[in-house]
């Protein structure tokens, strides 16, 4: 992990704690800017979560590295035509009343099939 991810961790973070390693995923992805992984309770025949390596708390944050969203975005479509079809869905949540569980920036990428119920 490079010096400004390190700066940018929050301790007490999952998805910190799964870029660092200290806690196991299937991972499908990794590069230095993002860690890809499947999610624990997928919503759809492929869901991996795209998530920053640097500690954000949500979408509206990473906006403002434009190149680092972009990145998650080019990430999401690659793993997409990697492992379906191409074709996907790409969520944020973005709140608690939105369905944020994790306060660490992540995108869903869903595909191959139709979306199940429930939240994300």
């Amino acid at each position: 992990m490079n010096n400004d991810a390190a700066e940018r961790r929050d301790e007490d973070c999952v998805f910190c704690k799964i870029v660092a390693g200290e806690i196991p995923s299937e991972r499908v992805h990794e590069d230095d800017q993002v860690v890809a992984f499947k999610d624990l309770s997928p919503q759809a025949p492929v869901h991996v979560l795209v998530v920053p390596r640097q500690h954000r708390a949500d979408v509206r944050e990473l906006a403002h590295q434009p190149e680092q969203l972009a990145h998650v975005v080019a990430v999401a479509g690659s793993l997409a035509q990697k492992l379906a079809d191409g074709d996907f869905r790409l969520v944020f949540n973005t709140g608690a009343n939105a369905g944020q569980t994790v306060f660490h920036v992540h995108a869903h990428v869903l595909a191959s099939g139709e979306l199940a119920e429930g939240e994300l």
